[in-house]
């Protein structure tokens, strides 16, 4: 429950604080406990880190096996729709899968986001290859290539959204985005 209360916490001040910034006695100040109290459930602070890794790729990764339609195409707008939801109650996430991603070399949080993001590629990829072979889209789609677009896209809303600090108008900019990616493919709306 300790563990599920840091990782809350964490997520609420990375919404405002840079992830680099945090300090494990802000995120016990802001539980409301002793730097103490957060150290009798974590080792240290990467262990929170890999807590809030670990949580953000297990709800991101759920939400988006739950997010189904009758078409691989209504299941990938489910599933985009799903991420700019998640990106927009959790607007701290994409400061930290950002910064992770800065890390040198192999960081075990750096490897934790390349995992989510392979998970998730693959999910798309899969909705893809059933959608060309249904007809859905055109039979030359690239989609290992639609993939990286579909995840660039939900990524470029997020750094946009974070240099505006505009999170709010993400849901209407990204259905613009989609119905394109949809056009790209050839896919009938």
């Amino acid at each position: 429950m300790r563990r599920a209360v840091t990782v809350e916490a964490v997520i609420a001040l990375t919404a405002k604080t840079n992830p680099t910034d945090i300090t494990t006695a802000q995120i016990a100040a802001h539980m409301g406990v002793s730097q103490g109290a957060l150290f009798r459930h974590f080792a240290d602070k990467q262990a929170v880190w890999a807590a809030v890794m670990d949580w953000t790729a297990d709800t991101l990764l759920a939400r988006f096996d739950a997010a189904t339609g009758a078409t691989p195409i209504d299941s990938l707008r489910a599933i985009f729709t799903t991420h700019i939801e998640f990106v927009v109650e959790h607007v701290g996430v994409p400061r930290i899968l950002f910064g992770e991603l800065q890390r040198d070399g192999d960081a075990p949080g750096k490897a934790r986001v390349r995992a989510l993001m392979a998970g998730y590629r693959d999910r798309v990829i899969s909705l893809l290859d059933q959608a060309k072979t249904q007809g859905l889209i055109k039979e030359t789609t690239d989609c290992p290539a639609a993939a990286t677009m579909f995840l660039g896209m939900v990524q470029g809303l997020a750094m946009q959204a974070m240099a505006a600090d505009d999170f709010d108008s993400m849901p209407a900019v990204s259905l613009r985005l989609f119905d394109l990616f949809l056009h790209a493919l050839g896919a009938a709306r």
